[in-house]
C-alpha cells in the first residue's frame, strides 16, 4: 500500500508531481495559483479530478460548474475542458487507464 496526505505534499505550481503510474492509471497532484487556468485541453483517458483545497471552476461543454475541497468531477476520455483556480488550489487528477487510447506514448 502507498498513501499520502495530498495537502501537506511540496508541490509548486507548473510542476505537477505524479504520485502513481501504472498501466491501470495514474495519479497526479497539481498546485494552481489564484487565477491560473489549465486552458481548453482533452486528455486521452478518463479523468477524475478532486479539489483537495482551494477553489475552481470548470469550463465543459458550454456548463460551468465549480467547487473546494472535496468537489469530484469527472471527464470522459477526449472530453473538452478547462480548469480555473478561483483562489490557490491543489487538485488531485486520476487518469485511466494509463495510457489511453491515442496518447502519443502508445
Amino acid at each position: 500500500m502507498e498513501s499520502w496526505d495530498i495537502n501537506n505534499l511540496e508541490v509548486e505550481p507548473r510542476k505537477p508531481v505524479i504520485l502513481d503510474s501504472e498501466k491501470e492509471g495514474r495519479a497526479i497532484v497539481i498546485q494552481l495559483s489564484a487565477g491560473e487556468k489549465l486552458g481548453d485541453h482533452q486528455v486521452h483517458e478518463r479523468a477524475t479530478l478532486i479539489v483537495t483545497d482551494g477553489e475552481i471552476e470548470i469550463d465543459a461543454d458550454g456548463e460551468t460548474v465549480g467547487g473546494g475541497p472535496g468537489f469530484l468531477s469527472v471527464f470522459d476520455p477526449n472530453e473538452r475542458h478547462e480548469i480555473r483556480a478561483k483562489s490557490d488550489a491543489r487538485i488531485v487528477l486520476m487518469l485511466s487507464p494509463w495510457p489511453g487510447e491515442g496518447h502519443p506514448s502508445t
